[in-house]
Parts: C-alpha cells; sequence; structure tokens
C-alpha cells in the first residue's frame, strides 16, 4: 500500500471516531434518556448508582446561572456549545488524539438545580472521563 493509502485510511478512521449525535438527546419534560448499559455514561437523573452523578446547584437567577455554566464550558479545552435555548444546553467535547466525541447536556430544572448527563458516542467504557469532566466542571462552576 503506497503512503496516500495509508494517510488516507488513518483520516477516515480518526474522523470516523467522532460519530453522529445519538437520537436520544434533549431534556423531555425535563428528563434526559437514561444512560445505556455501558460504562461511558453519568447522569444525574439516573437511580443507578453506577451511572449517577450530584446535579449543580446555584444561588441566584437562572439565566445568571446560565451565564456561568457557559464560561466554565468555553474555557475548558475541546468544547463546542452545539445548542442553548435559555433551560437546556448542549456541548459536544472532543479527545485530543482520536477526536472521540461526548455529549454532555444540562438542564435547569424548576428549582435552583441544573441536571447533567454526560456519555460518549462511540465504545463500551470511557475510563471515567465523564465522571472526572463533570466533576470538573462542578469546581470551576462553584469557583466563580
Amino acid at each position: 500500500m503506497d503512503k496516500m493509502c495509508v494517510v488516507v485510511l488513518c483520516g477516515l478512521l480518526i474522523s470516523g471516531c467522532s460519530g453522529n449525535p445519538p437520537g436520544h438527546l434533549g431534556a423531555i419534560n425535563k428528563k434526559f434518556a437514561p444512560c445505556p448499559e455501558k460504562p461511558n455514561c453519568v447522569n444525574s437523573q439516573s437511580n443507578n448508582k453506577d451511572h449517577h452523578i450530584e446535579p449543580l446547584t446555584y444561588n441566584g437567577s437562572r439565566e445568571d446561572a446560565a451565564k456561568k455554566l457557559k464560561q466554565v464550558i468555553l474555557s475548558m479545552e475541546r468544547a463546542r456549545i452545539v445548542e442553548y435555548n435559555g433551560d437546556y444546553i448542549w456541548v459536544e467535547f472532543k479527545s485530543a488524539l482520536w477526536r472521540f466525541v461526548d455529549d454532555v447536556e444540562f438542564c435547569f430544572s424548576d428549582d435552583p438545580i441544573i441536571h447533567i448527563k454526560s456519555a460518549s458516542r462511540t465504545g463500551h467504557s470511557d475510563f471515567g472521563v465523564n465522571r472526572k469532566r463533570v466533576t470538573r466542571i462542578r469546581e470551576l462552576f462553584n469557583e466563580k
């Protein structure tokens, strides 16, 4: 195989790691779809101890909390806000090397709570990346 074929093949493999957005994104009646059985997802609305993570809480107005959360997200590497509608934020995070995409969703409840779901698009295990990312978002959010 010549060098050009290897380069094209590697490019296709790397770009293919991002996958397509899953069809179950969004919050219906302020509820996320449950995490799959795979260990690559955390969800503050899950009753499953392996997937559960605590939601964010805030004082003050929802608008101020949303502004602060967007600042936190945009301060993080390889993050892109895909959708924001006031009550819901969808963010894509890409890994540095293989460009794997994780979808992170935030939903503002009627209480001063922001529910979170963070899930890998591909693969079985994420080696704790989604849980670590949400923990880091919480730290940054609480610092501001």
